[in-house]
């Protein structure tokens, strides 16, 4: 992965077909998608179980980019190998998950993936002011973790303190959760590069019919990248 703060469109595999991951996950990326987004999630730190490693080293192949999973998940810090060995590029546990952020970051560069912190909304980016140095994404999520398809909660004021507080360090900004052609300018506008979208890339299309596919994420990127025009 090479650092750079273009605007990357990242959807998210939940709002995919189940039954046709490898083949959806190709798709999406002949259609024009930056990284493919796992969302994890394991029914005690959400309301809601997706799926684990064995899932993303199925898909792994399948995957020319990067593979970004976030951990919605505790505790995280027993299962990094295994999202290592599934091959996942980049790795995001929450700061909620458990007492020891620094520590799970360690272990998360430790097994060679980019190292990703997310922020519920609840939480401010204050939260992870000690462990700027630590990390390669902050992720921000503008709906409560747990489902997909939520209506967004505008996060700007925060995503514009953590631009701020990450300075020149090479760290991507990372939206997760209702994001479209609407909200997009908001997040891009106040310092996010990464966007992470399910159903607003997943709808209208399929694995036979991926033309949509691509007409989501052009609308998705040119409205983000409107706001500096």
């Amino acid at each position: 992965m090479t650092f750079d703060r273009s605007i990357k469109i990242a959807p998210s595999i939940l709002a995919a077909d189940f039954a046709n991951f490898g083949a959806e996950c190709a798709a999406v990326e002949a259609q024009g998608a930056d990284w493919i987004h796992v969302d994890v999630m394991d029914g005690h730190f959400v309301p809601n179980i997706t799926f684990g490693p064995a899932t993303c080293a199925a898909i792994r192949p399948h995957i020319k980019g990067v593979m970004d999973v976030h951990l919605m998940i505790a505790p995280v810090d027993s299962y990094i190998e295994a999202f290592a060995d599934a091959g996942a590029d980049v790795l995001t546990a929450h700061v909620e998950a458990g007492p020891h952020i620094h520590r799970t970051l360690q272990a998360i560069r430790g097994a060679g993936m980019k190292a990703g912190v997310a922020l519920n909304p609840g939480t401010p980016a204050s939260a992870v002011a000690e462990v700027m140095d630590m990390v390669d994404l902050i992720c921000v999520m503008t709906v409560n973790p747990g489902f997909g398809g939520q209506k967004f909660i505008d996060m700007s004021a925060k995503i514009t303190a953590l631009r701020q507080m990450i300075g020149d360090r090479p760290v991507h900004i990372e939206i997760d959760g209702g994001v479209d052609p609407t909200t997009a300018p908001l997040v891009a506008k106040a310092g996010a590069d990464v966007l992470v979208a399910g159903s607003a890339v997943f709808r209208g299309g399929s694995v036979s019919d991926p033309a949509p596919y691509g007409e989501n994420i052009r609308a998705i990127r040119e409205a983000a990248n409107g706001v500096w025009t």
